[in-house]
């Protein structure tokens, strides 16, 4: 078998991606439950918290819409691909390469194109300045930087997995591009 069977019961190959199989409720379902940090976390953070809180900074930063719902879909590979922590992620070049292709892929579907270099900055400025406060709360280590400036309160706490999943879908619906 070269497929996964996602939530909504489609068959999609994470090696051979078809953009017409991409569902925003297969991503907001699996990011819901997907857990921060490979799961080596005080408490469960999930990955779709993480996206919903990045495109509420972008909004609260006054970035376009197509950055906010870039932000909300900057992790949406792992829907498919499973997560990789960053420091091993640097050494697997065959798959950065995978999941860019398949941001690529998901971005164009979603956004009509790839991002821009300037919008792929503002999603990553956003993203790093998240993983600062999940190193600091999440892990209990120093981020070794000074502390981001922020406009939304980020809350640790734990959401049941439907609540994100509906939080997560709510945001894309009020983002979503027609293309």
């Amino acid at each position: 078998m070269n497929h996964i069977t996602t939530y909504t019961g489609k068959h999609f190959e994470p090696t051979n991606p078809d953009p017409e199989l991409f569902d925003v409720r297969d991503i907001a379902h699996a990011l819901s439950l997907t857990c921060r940090g490979n799961g080596h976390v005080k408490t469960f953070f999930s990955v779709g918290q993480h996206c919903i809180y990045c495109a509420e900074e972008a909004v609260a930063r006054g970035y376009s819409e197509r950055v906010v719902l870039a932000c909300l879909l900057h992790d949406a590979g792992e829907a498919y691909l499973s997560d990789v922590p960053r420091p091993f992620k640097e050494q697997l070049p065959h798959y950065r390469e995978a999941e860019n292709r398949m941001l690529d892929l998901i971005y164009t579907k979603f956004l009509g194109s790839p991002l821009t270099k300037e919008e792929e900055r503002k999603v990553k400025e956003i993203d790093d300045d998240l993983l600062y406060f999940d190193l600091k709360e999440l892990l209990g280590q120093d981020p070794g930087r000074e502390t981001p400036r922020m406009h939304v309160k980020v809350s640790f706490d734990v959401r049941p997995f439907e609540e994100v999943e509906r939080a997560y879908l709510a945001l894309y619906n009020d983002y979503c591009i027609e293309v």
